[in-house]
């Protein structure tokens, strides 16, 4: 891992952008003279890691006392995308503001990145757990369709919280029953591209004998704030 800058925070944070082989990364660190658990944190279908709700919520889970992790996996960011890629995010586009079928569109797009994402982000977690001042366990958040396949296969994963879930490939929903760590699936009600009744199916289907529900009202970027605390005591609960 090689870090490519560092700044300290006025929260008291560190600040690092890595670099491991080609997969870019950041990482945030509390002020701590123990150990800390880490918290992996991945935005949605392909975003930048840099995108602006993320890394607030990273640096306030940052500041309550994880370490915690973004990466621009295989077919995210600023990672090189090919033309079948590309095209396959311009139609998906396209049917979701025409208000027409998207799922062969999605399984098409959505399946192969995830599939393409999990080696990086193992591969960070291995080098990520190698550093002094980062101990386990070690939580998920954010994009569910990602986080089901990780949680799936690492099993160092202890606990797990997941963002909508409407839309996830048939591949990652039939992996959901084999999901059994501690669960916290957040809904918006309202969510225009995710349709609820599949995230309820979806969250029905998870393995865990521990698992909580937060449905909010509003669209898909109206997440509460408070919902991000929430999550910080989900975590204490959990990986400490």
């Amino acid at each position: 891992m090689h870090v490519t800058s560092e700044q300290r925070l006025d929260d008291g944070v560190l600040e690092r952008e890595f670099t491991l082989g080609e997969i870019p990364g950041t990482l945030w660190t509390p002020e701590s003279a123990a150990p800390v658990p880490l918290v992996l944190m991945a935005h949605n279908n392909g975003l930048p890691k840099g995108a602006a709700r993320l890394v607030a919520r990273a640096r306030h889970c940052a500041a309550h006392g994880y370490a915690v992790a973004t990466i621009d996996a295989a077919g995210c960011g600023d990672r090189p995308r090919s033309a079948a890629d590309e095209q396959a995010r311009a139609a998906l586009r396209r049917a979701m503001q025409a208000g027409e079928p998207v799922d062969e569109i999605f399984e098409s797009f959505i399946g192969p990145l995830v599939e393409k994402a999990v080696p990086d982000w193992r591969t960070t977690l291995d080098a990520l757990l190698a550093l002094p001042g980062i101990g386990g366990p070690v939580g998920y958040s954010g994009w569910t369709a990602l986080g089901i396949h990780l949680a799936a296969v690492e099993p160092r994963i202890a606990a797990a919280g997941f963002f909508a879930g409407g839309f996830v490939p048939r591949a990652q929903r039939e992996e959901a029953p084999q999901i059994t760590v501690p669960l916290l699936f957040l809904l918006q009600w309202d969510d225009e591209g995710n349709p609820r009744q599949r995230a309820l199916d979806l969250f029905d289907a998870f393995g865990s004998t521990e698992k909580t529900l937060h449905a909010n009202l509003g669209g898909h970027t109206g997440t509460p704030w408070f919902e991000v605390e929430d999550g910080n005591r989900f975590y204490d609960r959990h990986l400490r």
